[in-house]
């Protein structure tokens, strides 16, 4: 059975919504090291990917692969459009995931991390792992039980303290009842699950599950030895984020914004890696972990190897959209680019980075004139409401609608909905009915070292066989 230790030395960091698509971790787990899928929004993902037409033919190849045909059939004659949406037509909405979703909901978030992790597996022997994010926990049990019939490798998990991964996973293998805790703002911890039966959701064509390998992304030795101490919530191993990782951050352990609004960073924010060490678990680093120095420093420290992001999400296979990759990398390039920790943007609380581009999310002009909307809700707050009953709100949701849900006016300051944004920087953007389409949220590392180095070597692009190539180069 494959244990952490017999893992690669790169991981490829699981961003975005799709960033991370199959297309880039099949290409980086076919040089041997470990590609990872975003486990974010893959029911959307899958949903709005058979609304445009399935170009290649690829979601509908991985349907036809999965074992309740019946399953894959619903989905694709609730949303395949031979030949796409037409032009400037909205794309369909799917339910809001809640702690007690309809079959057709779980049903799509199932085969969402079932097509991701088949097409990246498809026709290699290489590992691939799925990255989900801890404070999107409706999707969680849903999407593990896709990935783990499509045959995943690694899951990985950060944004929060993953403590109920390990048990899910064991759960899932012996294919028992899974009662997956939702923290519900108000209510006392473990007293909502949501439940799922993967015998009643998938039927008796369901296959024996292996339980893949579970790594933590912590950013401190304190919440590493916590999740270390107790055998039902031990990881494998880690990843260990140092604050110039991309995406949702933890937050510093004391509060500092400068001038410019932007969280700071100290000292003490850096992880103890000699106290993560003596745990005695394998574990990687990341944040400014994209060049073949840092590569070598993390092997010298006592990790396994290194995490990376930037590098990836600006090579040929990345997901994102390809007039914004090219404006990342030039900007990078002549050093132009800046990627703020924001620590507002995220209506998660958590800080975000994000990267500074004219024409998105990032653009205080554009950001004002977006009306604000919550229609795919991954990042709402279970709250407990009157009557004993669960409700949801977002902060970046109107803010008469989420002060009507008992939420704080404060709260809702310069938020944004990382939802739509993350979906439209892959090409997937949502276009109202009045005629206004979203626009895209990018999220990067802010270290950009390895990303300019890889620029001047290739300054047509570079592939992600190139970046791990100069990555082993050392």
């Amino acid at each position: 059975m494959l244990a952490a230790a017999d893992l690669p030395a790169i991981i490829q960091g699981g961003m975005g919504a799709a960033v991370s698509s199959w297309r880039l971790a099949s290409a980086v787990s076919r040089t041997g090291q470990l590609g990872v899928v975003s486990g974010v929004a893959l029911d959307v993902i899958l949903a709005r990917r058979l609304q445009d037409g399935d170009p290649g033919g690829h979601v509908r190849r991985a349907l036809s692969a999965f074992p309740n045909q019946d399953m894959a059939q619903r989905a694709l004659t609730r949303l395949f459009i031979d030949g796409g949406r037409p032009e400037g037509a909205p794309y369909a909405p799917i339910a809001h995931l809640t702690a007690q979703p309809h079959r057709a909901t779980m049903e799509l978030v199932v085969l969402g991390g079932f097509v991701e992790v088949w097409l990246a597996k498809e026709e290699h022997a290489g590992l691939v792992g799925i990255n989900c994010l801890e404070k999107i926990q409706l999707s969680t049990p849903g999407t593990l039980l896709g990935a783990m019939i499509a045959g995943v490798d690694v899951v990985l998990m950060g944004a929060g303290i993953p403590r109920e991964i390990p048990r899910t996973l064991d759960a899932l293998a012996a294919t028992a009842v899974v009662h997956f805790p939702i923290d519900v703002e108000g209510a006392d911890s473990d007293r909502f699950t949501l439940d799922l039966d993967a015998h009643d959701l998938v039927g008796p064509s369901l296959p024996p599950l292996v339980r893949p390998v579970f790594l933590a992304i912590i950013s401190s030795h304190v919440l590493a030895a916590f999740l270390a101490r107790d055998e039902e919530v031990r990881p494998d191993g880690f990843v260990v984020e140092a604050p110039p990782a991309g995406g949702h951050n933890a937050p510093p352990r004391k509060v500092v914004i400068d001038d410019d609004g932007e969280m700071v960073f100290g000292p003490r924010d850096e992880p103890d890696l000699g106290k993560i060490a003596a745990i005695g678990l394998p574990f990687w680093l990341a944040g400014a972990a994209g060049t073949p120095e840092a590569l070598l420093e993390a092997r010298a420290a006592g990790a396994m190897g290194v995490q990376v992001g930037t590098d990836f999400a600006l090579c040929v296979e990345s997901g994102l959209d390809p007039a914004i990759r090219e404006r990342l990398v030039a900007g990078i390039a002549d050093g132009t680019l800046h990627v703020r920790t924001d620590p507002l943007a995220s209506p998660t609380g958590f800080p975000f980075k994000v990267a500074q581009l004219d024409d998105t999310m990032s653009d205080d002009a554009v950001y004002a004139d977006r009306p604000r909307l919550c229609d795919l809700g991954f990042l709402r707050t279970p709250f407990l409401k009157e009557g004993d009953t669960v409700g949801y709100r977002c902060a970046a949701e109107p803010e008469h609608m989420y002060i009507r849900k008992h939420g704080e006016l404060e709260s809702t300051v310069d938020r944004k909905c990382i939802c739509n944004g993350l979906t439209a920087a892959v090409g997937m953007a949502q276009t109202r009915k009045d005629g206004y389409t979203e626009v895209p949220i990018v999220t990067l590392g802010s270290d950009t070292v390895g990303p300019r180095l890889l620029a001047a070597a290739h300054p047509g692009g570079w592939t992600a066989e190139q970046v791990v190539a100069w990555l082993l180069d050392a």
